[in-house]
C-alpha cells in the first residue's frame, strides 16, 4: 500500500490556515482519498498545557514552552500522523514544526530550535500563507474578543521574517494569503495534484 501524503499548512495567526486545511480535506475526499485533518498544538494533555500558556492562564519560560511543543509533536507523530500515513491516509496538519521555528525564534535561538526538531518527520509539502501582520491582527480582532501570546503586530512581523529565513532550507511554499480563499485553495490544490500524480 502506498503511504499517504503528509501536507502542512502554516502562517501567522489570522492568515487562514485552518480554512485552507478544511478546503483541502474536502478536495481530497472528493477525489475518493482517505484524509486525516489534524492540528498543532493538539487536543491532547500537552496541547492543553500549551493553550494555557498561549491564553495567559499560566506561565512558563519561552524555552519551556518550546519544549512542550516538541513533546506534543512527538506524541502527535507517534499516535496519529505516522499510523495514518502508513495506512495510506493523507494527513493534513494545521501547523507543524515550522511554527516552532518561526514563532519560537522570536524569543529563543533558531539553531537550538532546529536541533530540537531535526529528527521529526518532514512533510511532503509545506505551505505558508503570507498575510501582512496588520491584516492578521484585524482578522483576529474581528473573530474573537482577546489576543494570545504572539498576537501583537511587532511579534508577527518577526515571525513572518523567520518563516522567510527558513524557507529555502525546509522547502516552504509561500502562497499569497490576501487573495480570495478560493484562489488560495486553487494554488494549493495545484501543487497537491502534481504530487498525487507523481505517486
Amino acid at each position: 500500500m502506498k503511504k499517504g501524503l503528509f501536507i502542512v499548512i502554516e502562517g501567522l495567526d489570522g492568515s487562514g490556515s485552518t480554512t485552507q486545511c478544511e478546503l483541502l480535506k474536502s478536495f481530497l475526499q472528493s477525489k475518493g482519498q482517505r484524509v486525516l485533518l489534524t492540528k498543532e498544538p493538539t487536543n491532547n494533555l500537552i496541547g492543553g498545557l500549551i493553550r494555557g500558556v498561549l491564553t495567559g492562564d499560566w506561565q512558563i519560560t519561552p524555552e519551556g514552552l518550546q519544549l512542550l511543543f516538541c513533546a506534543d509533536r512527538a506524541h502527535h507523530l507517534q499516535k496519529e500522523i505516522v499510523p495514518a500515513l502508513e495506512k495510506g491516509t493523507h494527513v493534513i496538519c494545521d501547523r507543524y514544526m515550522y511554527s516552532t521555528l518561526a514563532f519560537g525564534a522570536v524569543d529563543c535561538g533558531l539553531k537550538w530550535l532546529q536541533v530540537l526538531n531535526e529528527k521529526f518527520l518532514q512533510p511532503d509539502l509545506a505551505f505558508v500563507l503570507e498575510v501582512p501582520p496588520e491584516i492578521c491582527i484585524r482578522r483576529i480582532a474581528a473573530g474573537r474578543n482577546r489576543f494570545e501570546l504572539f498576537e501583537k503586530e511587532d511579534k508577527l512581523r518577526k515571525v513572518l521574517a523567520n518563516y522567510k529565513e527558513i524557507a529555502l532550507q525546509y522547502n516552504l511554499n509561500f502562497v499569497d494569503g490576501q487573495k480570495s480563499k478560493d484562489t488560495v485553495h486553487q494554488e494549493i490544490n495545484k501543487k497537491v495534484n502534481e504530487l498525487l500524480n507523481k505517486n
